[in-house]
């Protein structure tokens, strides 16, 4: 998808919901100079929205419609013209309202998704939304994830974490802690290992991926002194990725594990449920960890945070993990002879 030559990968940014902080944080993230550098944005959402967004924060990032690549304005792609009373952030304060912003956030999604799949741009990221919204606007899916899947034809995905020190892949996602051990089987856990030995190899360009593999109860079940799970499903999906000669360990006792992963012992962990994961992530991360969809056909990154409607209209809100995932969304995408090491952090 990526044309030939190009210096600049092109990112197609839905807007997230328009009464939260992703306009805030996207705009805040674009408006760093040395961005342009390496990214063409085109962002899909709602004109207004951004333009009174930009004019609240007093930044000066150029919107323009249409085609056409001049340098310093971003172009956007409309996909909803929310009424005055709909567009005000915060968490909205009626039923309408919140269905309103739904919507636009369901629109720009598909929008964007679209760009990616005609070959418009090269890489999609996605700004935090509200579940709440979407499904009071009609639309009943868990989340982000989900509906790319379904986008793409049901293809089997993950999520990942990516920080710079740490990467987790989770096998549950949001899932009560009491169905998990239930919903772990031998074909889910050797699945996840293979989507995300692949990813590795083909997006963070790794040859031979070293993989770990979080075992369940404490100390990996203990030989079974404190649960099977360990025992009867995880490690015969562990040997199963094993004789496909991919470098498994596993599994592995998940009070110890982060660490020597952060130390770079592994290139990523593969957990259970969705905290054993995301507890020592965002504890090293919360700032600039970053979500990456793996098994879709192309990459999908967004910020790890969500809507924030406390805090939206502010001015507060932190941009870091929205640039973080630019960024990175920019380096998978890139040609494999483009190095992108110079994007900037947000501070």
């Amino acid at each position: 998808m990526t044309r030939s030559g190009a210096a600049r990968v092109r990112l197609a940014i839905s807007m997230g919901d328009p009464a939260g902080i992703g306009p805030e944080v996207l705009l805040k993230t674009l408006a760093l100079p040395a961005v342009s550098r390496h990214v063409e944005p085109i962002i899909v959402g709602d004109r207004a929205v951004l333009d009174e967004t930009a004019a609240r924060l007093g930044l000066r990032v150029a919107l323009r419609a249409g085609h056409g690549t001049r340098r310093g304005a971003v172009r956007v792609v409309p996909t909803s013209v929310l009424a005055a009373r709909h567009r005000a952030p915060g968490a909205p304060r009626s039923t309408a309202a919140a269905a309103a912003c739904g919507e636009a956030a369901y629109r720009a999604i598909l929008g964007a998704v679209d760009l990616v799949q005609t070959g418009a741009a090269d890489a999609l990221v996605t700004a935090p939304i509200s579940k709440a919204n979407v499904v009071a606007a009609g639309h009943a899916f868990p989340g982000h994830t989900e509906l790319l899947a379904e986008l793409c034809g049901g293809v089997p995905v993950r999520m990942m974490m990516v920080g710079p020190r740490l990467r987790v892949v989770l096998v549950t996602t949001h899932l009560a802690l009491a169905d998990v051990p239930r919903a772990i089987r031998v074909d889910g856990v050797l699945e996840t290992v293979l989507i995300t030995a692949e990813a590795l190899r083909r997006r963070f360009r790794i040859a031979r991926p070293r993989i770990a593999v979080a075992g369940l109860n404490p100390h990996a079940g203990e030989g079974g002194l404190f649960g099977h799970e360990d025992t009867r499903v995880i490690a015969p999906a562990v040997r199963a990725a094993r004789r496909r000669r991919l470098a498994v360990s596993g599994p592995l006792a998940a009070d110890g594990i982060f660490a020597h992963a952060a130390d770079g012992a592994y290139d990523a962990v593969v957990c259970m449920y969705h905290d054993q994961g995301l507890a020592p992530f965002k504890l090293l991360h919360f700032a600039d960890g970053v979500n990456f969809t793996l098994g879709l056909p192309f990459v999908r990154t967004s910020p790890d945070h969500g809507t924030a409607f406390d805090i939206a209209g502010t001015g507060g809100a932190d941009p870091r993990s929205m640039c973080a995932a630019v960024q990175l969304a920019a380096r998978l995408a890139a040609p494999r002879n483009q190095l992108l090491s110079g994007t900037p952090t947000a501070q």
